[in-house]
């Protein structure tokens, strides 16, 4: 019993710190972005410091099930880490370039959804009454807080609006295709997998922008590149898995909530946003509604 009580406090404390970690993320690329620095040279710096720990760990652990494990799983591991983490963080720091970093994270948290729609679109799963009200609360959530920001500012917002949305879309994309492909590897492996995918792809894109050319930046870039590396890739990946191993991902999910609130009030302190009345309302709603989604999909 106290083993039992001991390892649900210490998924609780590992569900906390991974999503805040995950988190302050948005907050530092919106920081690096004040030095003048590229959204495409920013990701590199993020996954290419994160790219050695990934290596190593892929060399450490192997499969779980190799035997199991044919070419075509291998190639089904290209394209998830293409369109899991590659496309994803791409469209994730290019809408960062025109959105406030608490608004990306409420669509970012919005993914959950876009589970529940693909997998009834493509696996034919169904969708209950609950979930079907919980989706459209969520996105009446999403209208209400966009439609105050773009009345704020101009329409650029609703371009980094549709980028955040693409980086949710093809993340979930990510989740849904390749929930069949991680019992066989394990959550560990697969994951260094699908990175190292990742990394690959964005020095392949860098040097088809811009060769082997990389711009001198002020110290605190590297700095920031380094911490979104560590604080924001590397640790909150593994903290999550071991969360979601020691409380399940129903109950791991209750703590998803965490995500934007924390990103907002980081924001506040250290980028100095404002998020107004009328999009916190609508902040709420869209928790609420991914709340219910995610807490009926583990029930």
């Amino acid at each position: 019993m106290v083993i039992k009580a001991s390892a649900s406090g210490s998924g609780i404390l590992f569900a906390i710190t991974g999503i805040v970690l995950f988190s302050a993320k948005a907050v530092m690329v919106k920081m690096a972005y004040a030095y003048d620095i590229d959204h495409l040279t920013l990701l590199l710096f993020r996954m290419g410091f994160a790219f050695p720990f990934y290596l190593l760990i892929a060399f450490w652990k192997k499969p779980l099930h190799p035997k199991v494990i044919t070419t075509k799983d291998y190639l089904w591991i290209l394209f998830f880490g293409f369109v899991g983490y590659y496309l994803a963080s791409l469209f994730d720091f290019m809408g960062l370039q025109h959105l406030k970093a608490g608004l990306e994270r409420i669509i970012l948290f919005i993914y959950p959804t876009m589970v529940v729609l693909l997998s009834w679109f493509f696996f034919k799963k169904r969708i209950t009454k609950i979930q079907t009200l919980a989706i459209i609360i969520t996105y009446i959530g999403i209208f209400i807080t966009f439609w105050d920001e773009v009345a704020m500012n101009d329409t650029s917002v609703l371009l980094g609006g549709t980028l955040i949305f693409l980086s949710a879309f093809t993340y979930a994309s990510y989740l849904v295709g390749s929930g069949w492909l991680i019992p066989k590897f394990g959550v560990i492996q697969f994951t260094s997998y699908a990175m190292i995918v990742s990394t690959l792809c964005i020095m392949l894109h860098y040097l088809l922008v811009n060769g082997f050319h990389l711009s001198n930046y002020p110290n605190e870039v590297y700095i920031l590149g380094l911490a979104m590396a560590i604080f924001s890739t590397l640790v909150p990946s593994f903290l999550v898995s071991a969360a979601i191993g020691r409380l399940g991902a129903s109950t791991f999910s209750i703590f998803g909530s965490l995500g934007p609130v924390s990103t907002i009030i980081l924001a506040f302190f250290f980028l100095d946003e404002r998020i107004s009345l009328f999009q916190i309302f609508g902040m709420i709603i869209v928790i609420a509604g991914v709340s219910l989604v995610s807490g009926k999909k583990g029930s």
